[in-house]
């Protein structure tokens, strides 16, 4: 089973992983404002949007959905994970390393949840709180989400607004996928991997983020080799919404340096790093 993908441009390719609950879609103008100087490959998560479920040997495991997403995505490709999609990107950058390029981390923690020594995240209630709505009416729990995404921003209404437009326009996720996504969410903690992370990596935050907070990132930063952050003044968990022109640029900043050595070719063989099982679907 593949992933959907939808390819737009020319140039240094870039994936762009949306979040949990959510679809490629929701990127809109902002993928198209991408195009006009890289190749944009935006990606339905499994169970997402246009995307099927995967088989149940790899539909809860985040290397699983990695495995995935880098079989559909430019060979040596930039990858952009917003949220659960950064996870998503970071899991896929440890795998398979020859064949992601850069990183950018968009408001994606390392550990979602909180732990003894990782007080910048949720507390673990809050998850088990979404999963336990997600067994009665999944799609409130979507609704609720959202409103946490956008709390604190400094456009909150109008975020809130424009991601429940957006929610539904490639259909409704699976509920199984919500789960395992949320699962994925709990569960994950990717820290002491983090120095692993040898591709340079740009993370960009939200300076109002309540889900994953600024310090959050900054404490990523030290752990990995080759990375710098950036701060959006104003915005909440997806930055790139109503500061979409500076988004842009530090998107487009980064890209830069890596137009000169990135193949713009496809190629789409899987070779795990080694000491890693291959996935194949």
């Amino acid at each position: 089973m593949r992933l959907h993908a939808e390819s737009r441009g020319t140039g240094v390719d870039l994936v762009m992983l949306h979040g949990w609950g959510m679809h490629s879609a929701m990127w809109g103008e902002l993928a198209d404002g991408l195009a006009g100087f890289c190749r944009v490959t935006t990606v339905d998560l499994p169970g997402h949007g246009l995307s099927p479920a995967l088989e149940p040997e790899h539909a809860a495991s985040l290397s699983g959905w990695a495995a995935a997403v880098a079989e559909v995505a430019p060979a040596r490709a930039v990858w952009l994970g917003w949220s659960l999609g950064g996870l998503v990107a970071m899991r896929a950058a440890l795998d398979f390393p020859q064949r992601v390029s850069r990183l950018i981390l968009v408001a994606a923690n390392a550990s979602f949840v909180q732990r003894p020594d990782w007080p910048r995240a949720q507390p673990s209630a809050t998850l088990d709180g979404f999963a336990a709505g997600l067994r009665q009416d999944y799609r409130t729990v979507l609704q609720r989400f959202l409103a946490l995404q956008a709390w604190g921003s400094e456009d909150a209404r109008r975020q809130v607004r424009m991601l429940r437009e957006s929610l539904f326009v490639h259909g409704e996720p699976h509920p199984a996928a919500l789960a395992a996504g949320l699962r994925m969410l709990k569960q994950a903690d990717l820290r002491r991997e983090l120095p692993g992370l040898t591709q340079p990596a740009l993370l960009i935050a939200g300076q109002r983020d309540t889900l994953v907070p600024p310090a959050a990132l900054k404490s990523m930063v030290q752990l990995m080799p080759d990375a710098r952050m950036e701060t959006v003044p104003g915005a909440g968990h997806a930055p790139f919404l109503f500061h979409s022109g500076r988004f842009r640029q530090l998107v487009g900043e980064f890209l830069s340096s890596a137009r000169s050595t990135h193949p713009n070719q496809r190629n789409n063989h899987l070779a795990p790093r080694k000491g890693m099982k291959g996935n194949r679907f």
